[in-house]
């Protein structure tokens, strides 16, 4: 039986869960491999030696590649496992090279189409999750490499269902400040900390592929660790191996441009030094040869120009290092006004000025209304009738309890009422 399954069958491929895993001493796991109607025993000689060991643990769906056996000692059917990887990971890993080859053909990749990083970047946008590592290992590298660089948080998720949509999102939003309102910025990092394919898989969409392929800023990918690469990877202007890497990659070292600074400044003293002293010996050489007794006057002009190059050289220099010194102190001032703190005061005093304005703006109506109804109430009071009754005048009503306007429509025998400005009276008429 043995020998028949071992040359028939042979090696295979089996899927399903892990269950009663046992890892020894001796360095080989047994477990089982189980579905919905049926298990097989399964061991690993050497696991920790074998590809996709890592993958094994109670309850994880596998595949694994093995040899059908038998245990002679418990006439037992059971497969040898070679190698080993999560349910899916195949695909997966189909579906990612389908992908590049895609895009690839599609010119994505080329390195024609690939914008530069700018080397001194002062605002640089961060696509990652809020909670995550990586953010603080990008933050941490940028403060300790250029305090005075402003960094952005775009907080989105980089796990998950639905989680490429809000990276894309970002992306496009951030390639676009004005038109949603963000803050401009030189450079995007786009990234997360190291994971499984699947932790990673959202930066293997094509919608992510495409936002950062249509970017107008230059972008660095910065997903995983060292060994991982995505389809951001290969689409993004520039790759870097991990997020720390990526701080590092998208500004230069502030201390390393203040060395390079001082090395310049030491050269130049140097060479304006070198050049005074051969300057020096040409003179002497000069005083010393046939032209000794005239040498001083002809030389006279001669050391005051070198006496004024020598002035503007030194100014220049000065002037360069204060200059550099003024840069810099900016940089971090305008890095200080930046903080969260200030940022707040200024909004808080915005809002106020909003809330003034908003009050002016309802009470300026309504006094205008107020003014208006006395300005009406004045005008009834004089053209109404009361003003008529104050000048002693009054009315007189019919028997049908119409305003009379002549005496052609009354009659002997009728009753009249007749209103003045403090009460009415009633009369019978009694003749023409």
């Amino acid at each position: 039986m043995k020998q028949a399954l071992e040359q028939q069958v042979g090696e295979v491929w089996v899927e399903g869960e892990v269950s009663n895993l046992k890892k020894q001493g001796s360095g080989h796991w047994y477990f089982s491999l189980k579905d919905e109607g049926a298990q097989i025993q399964c061991a690993m000689f050497g696991a920790r030696k074998r590809l996709g060991a890592d993958a094994l643990e109670d309850g994880a769906k596998v595949r694994v590649f093995a040899e059908t056996s038998v245990y002679e000692a418990r006439g037992q059917l059971q497969i040898i496992v070679q190698k080993a990887e999560r349910a899916g990971t195949g695909d997966l890993q189909a579906r990612f090279e389908a992908l590049k080859r895609k895009l690839q053909s599609e010119g994505l990749f080329d390195a024609s189409r690939k914008q530069s990083i700018p080397r001194f970047p002062r605002v640089i946008g961060i696509i990652t999750s809020a909670t995550g590592a990586a953010l603080q290992d990008i933050l941490n590298g940028l403060t300790r490499r250029a305090p005075w660089v402003q960094p952005v948080l775009f907080p989105v998720r980089v796990q998950g269902r639905g989680a490429e949509i809000e990276i894309a999102q970002a992306i496009e939003k951030l390639g676009r400040p004005k038109a949603f309102g963000y803050p401009h910025c030189d450079v995007l990092i786009i990234g997360r900390g190291g994971g499984s394919i699947e932790d990673l898989w959202n930066f293997n969409e094509e919608r992510v592929a495409r936002a950062i392929a249509s970017c107008p800023i230059p972008t660095i990918s910065a997903v995983g660790h060292e060994i991982d690469f995505t389809i951001a990877d290969f689409v993004a202007d520039l790759r870097a191996p991990t997020p720390s890497a990526a701080a590092e990659l998208a500004v230069p070292d502030g201390t390393e441009l203040l060395a390079r600074l001082a090395h310049w400044r030491r050269r130049l003293d140097r060479l304006t030094a070198d050049r005074l002293t051969q300057a020096r010996l040409a003179m002497d050489a000069l005083k010393r040869s046939a032209l000794q007794r005239d040498g001083e006057k002809l030389l006279r002009e001669p050391m005051q120009r070198v006496d004024t190059a020598r002035a503007r050289l030194a100014q220049a220099a000065r002037s360069a290092m204060d200059t550099a010194t003024v840069c810099l102190n900016a940089a971090r001032t305008s890095h200080r006004a930046q903080h969260p703190a200030f940022v707040l005061e200024r909004r808080l005093h915005y809002l106020s000025n909003l809330q003034l304005r908003l009050l002016r703006a309802g009470q300026d109506p309504l006094d205008r209304l107020h003014s208006q109804v006395i300005r009406l109430r004045g005008l009834l009071r004089a053209l109404g009738p009361e003003s008529a009754f104050q000048r002693g005048f009054s009315i007189t009503f019919g028997a049908d309890g119409k305003v009379l306007r002549s005496a052609a429509g009354i009659e002997t025998g009728d009753f009249l009422r007749t209103r003045f400005s403090d009460g009415e009276t009633t009369s019978r008429v009694v003749g023409p």
